[in-house]
């Protein structure tokens, strides 16, 4: 066969030569998108888009706009990285340099040498440099013979590792200027694609994540095909700064951590836990409108129960350790999942079909031990609360369930102003179904039960292959917050698995016994790491309803202390959070704290405000909004606290 044919994203059909190269293709068609190309989908997989096409195929021509092109040209500027640091640190070895989501890192030993960020500077100006030469990232399939003897020249025993790995004819070298690595690809055509270069951040990392292996030097970075794009990053970078919860958690009093409780474990402050309260009664009271019953479970379970489940055999080496009773053999472990105490909860009565759809709901804390060097603020914690809740069905409901579980996950984006998200389909690895528990025909209907419900609620999807829980299919939430970034936020899971494991059953209108089929819900995720997300999206300026401290008072002087503790009365009466400002300050110096504490609304208490029966505003952010009555201005919050 001379000639193939390519199919392209439009369902358009042309007619090639056997071994085109996708940036032929592009050529052909235009020379302006040719030069704007990175990489090539073809048949669903990412190429370099120089590697011939020798077989009909579906052609996807990547550009800086798509993912797949980002995170290809994040790696070829983890190889050019390399090769800069190749050329300054004689005797460097290389571990592992993968993109990331924003930007890329290589894992390097230094021999001893150290790095820190007052070398980023000579680093990122030999890759300019190197960049600016414009070599092409040459691909080239190596036996394992060779490839083995070249790592052996060079003695660097990472690569050597990784080279155990592999079978003999899967090996592939990519070489750029003089740079030659172990690599699968693919890559960018060539470092001229490379203008805007900045290191980001050094780090340690134990090879291969094992803590009893050599600690090598992490270097993270980023780059960009123009200097906008990374002056355009900087200042996203600023702004999230500002906004990172950590810092706005201990200027707002919402949150702290403590080394005699222990890592990973928060402490909520007041305003933190009276955000986390209306958050909590918020979903409660959605919950029990949509049919959900409240339970509770404790926060410590036998180690049989979590054997039952699975998750000691998937989790109990990442859990803390168990807890033993004076009783012999009997063990206990830190409940590190809601799902098999609820399993229980339904099996406490026998069930009929008339009593499904059965779902509890409950705020349940959980707890993990996270390695040290994972923890981060509230998005990675050891001691969570999960907005937990399951629902056990028939299979004739289960698709209506579902589709009842994503109209509650959008009610709630849009109640807290997620207004950006795309709904994720996690699927099983293809590859590696001996990751995952049930049986093959269980997993089908799963993954095609919520592949419908998505289609039939018209969600925005994608998919992605190996992202499943280990029992069961999922839909995952990616919300992008005010400034662009892109969160996990809820998530629905379809389980075959857990009703066979605990034996649940219902008497079905044959009068029979059946199974149910159980889905897990939560759409916070876990409180926590919603609140970091929430934190950040708003920059502390939380909607009216959940604001901590709602209303500040201010009175000019004490004076008119009396007048404002009627309003302040008045107020409390109405459930308003308001607090008086009786410090001996000057009225500018207490509006001042009060913006920085992003109070929503000041009240200005002075002598025509008094005499006149009125109060002057303030809206955080916005200044003076005029005088009115406490009447009109209960009037006000109302509406807002609506909206």
């Amino acid at each position: 066969m001379s000639q193939i044919n390519i199919t392209f994203p439009d369902g358009s059909l042309r007619e090639y030569a056997k071994g085109i190269s996708a940036i032929e293709i592009a050529k052909g068609l235009s020379n302006s998108l040719a030069k704007k190309v990175l990489a090539a989908k073809v048949n669903g997989e990412v190429w370099d888009c120089s590697r011939p096409i020798t077989d009909n195929s579906t052609l996807q021509l990547l550009t800086w706009e798509d993912a797949e092109a980002q995170s290809t040209f994040w790696h070829s500027s983890a190889h050019l990285m390399a090769e800069a640091l190749e050329s300054l640190y004689e005797g460097v070895k290389f571990g592992i340099g993968p993109p990331i989501e924003n930007g890329f890192y290589y894992d390097i030993d230094l021999g001893g040498k150290t790095l820190s960020t007052n070398d980023f500077e000579a680093i990122e100006k030999k890759m300019r440099q190197l960049a600016e030469t414009k070599s092409e990232y040459v691909r080239a399939e190596v036996k394992k013979e060779d490839a083995i003897k070249y790592f052996t020249q060079k003695g660097d025993q990472y690569k050597l590792e990784l080279l155990d790995g592999l079978e003999d004819g899967k090996i592939t070298f990519y070489t750029q200027g003089n740079f030659t690595d172990l690599c699968r690809g693919p890559h960018i055509p060539n470092t001229s694609h490379i203008k805007a270069i900045k290191l980001t951040k050094v780090a340690g990392a134990y090879w291969r994540g094992d803590d009893s292996r050599p600690q090598l030097t992490r270097v993270y970075g980023i780059t960009f095909p123009k200097q906008e794009q990374l002056d355009e990053y900087n200042k996203l970078i600023e702004e999230a700064l500002k906004r990172d919860h950590r810092k706005l958690g201990k200027e707002l009093e919402l949150f702290t951590f403590s080394d005699k409780v222990g890592m990973g474990l928060p402490l909520w402050l007041p305003n933190g836990t009276l955000v986390r309260d209306k958050l909590v009664e918020f979903l409660k009271a959605e919950q029990i409108k949509r049919g959900y019953k409240p339970v509770v479970t404790p926060h410590i379970g036998k180690k049989d129960l979590y054997i039952t489940s699975g998750h000691y055999e998937k989790y109990g080496k990442d859990s803390f350790q168990p807890i033993l009773t004076p009783e012999e053999n009997e063990e206990f472990f830190l409940k590190p999942m809601n799902c098999p105490h609820h399993c229980e909860i339904y099996k406490f009565v026998p069930k009929s079909y008339r009593e499904l759809p059965y779902r509890v709901a409950e705020f349940g804390t959980v707890y993990r031990y996270e390695q040290s060097g994972e923890l981060h603020g509230l998005t990675r914690v050891r001691g969570f609360t999960q907005d937990d809740a399951h629902i056990f069905c028939t299979a004739e409901q289960l698709k209506g369930e579902f589709k009842e579980v994503i109209s509650l996950i959008k009610y709630v984006f849009n109640r807290l102003g997620f207004e950006k998200f795309t709904a994720q389909i996690s699927l099983r690895d293809p590859e590696k179904k001996e990751k995952y528990i049930g049986s093959e025909d269980n997993w089908h209907k799963a993954e095609q039960a919520i592949i419908e419900a998505t289609e039939e609620m018209g969600l925005e999807t994608i998919t992605e292959l190996g992202e499943a829980a280990f029992y069961g299919p999922k839909l995952d939430f990616m919300v992008k917050d005010a400034i662009g970034r892109s969160w996990q936020l809820g998530t629905i899971q379809v389980d075959y698995n857990l009703p066979e494991r605990f034996d649940l059953e219902y008497i079905g209108a044959d009068n029979e016994k059946h199974r149910p089929i159980m889905i897990h819900r939560a759409p916070f995720g876990s409180l926590e790491r919603f609140m970091a997300i929430l934190i950040e999206h708003c920059a502390g300026n939380f909607p009216l309803w959940l604001a901590p401290r709602q209303v500040a008072i201010l009175p000019i002087s004490d004076k008119f202390t009396s007048y404002s503790e009627d309003i302040l009365n008045t107020l409390l009466y109405s459930d308003v959070r308001a607090h008086i400002d009786t410090r001996p300050e000057k009225i500018g110096r207490k509006i001042r704290d009060a913006e920085v504490s992003k109070v929503p609304y000041m009240i200005i208490i002075g002598e025509k405000e008094m005499d006149n029966d009125l109060i002057s505003i303030r809206r955080h952010g916005e200044g003076d909004i005029g005088h009115m009555s406490i009447d009109e201005f209960m009037k006000l919050l109302t509406e807002e606290n609506y909206h």
